[in-house]
């Protein structure tokens, strides 16, 4: 404590603590990708790039968007988007259409088949963690529901 019986921290304590709250971040990093890269695996499609599926789940949860809009969503230049986005129309995913309220754009929409790709993806994904979560004790289930909590906090950061 210090004269103004204020808690100060000590330093060295703090640098003592940091690998292992390095070696913690870095096993939660390669946990957390392992699982995502084995359910994503779990798709209708199994021709889909990772980048086309995340399209269509974009215009399924968000609406349709224009070419720039799903480009900044997407974290990608717009020739990229442009060739996803050719694949999935050709593929009869997405249609392209004029923007009401602006000719000079084009609005992308999913089509029913592309409504399908997505519910059918999620249904898998999600069969897939209940088979998995099937195989864990109660306990260890629980642990999990705690865990879900705490990383949908850390993902809204």
């Amino acid at each position: 404590m210090s004269s103004h019986g204020t808690q100060t921290t000590d330093p060295a304590a703090e640098a003592a603590d940091q690998p292992d709250l390095s070696v913690a971040a870095s096993r939660l990093r390669i946990a957390t990708f392992r699982l995502a890269r084995r359910m994503r695996t779990q798709r209708a499609v199994d021709s889909m790039s990772d980048g086309q599926f995340a399209v269509l789940a974009g215009l399924w949860t968000h609406g349709p968007h224009t070419l720039g809009e799903l480009a900044d969503r997407e974290r990608v230049s717009a020739p990229s988007m442009n060739r996803t986005v050719n694949c999935l129309q050709e593929s009869g995913w997405i249609t392209r259409s004029a923007d009401e309220k602006d000719g000079r754009k084009v609005v992308i929409s999913l089509t029913d088949a592309g409504r399908s790709i997505v519910d059918e993806t999620a249904r898998r994904r999600d069969a897939w963690v209940e088979a998995a979560l099937a195989g864990l004790t109660p306990k260890e289930r629980a642990t999990l529901a705690r865990a879900t909590e705490i990383m949908e906090r850390m993902a809204a950061r």
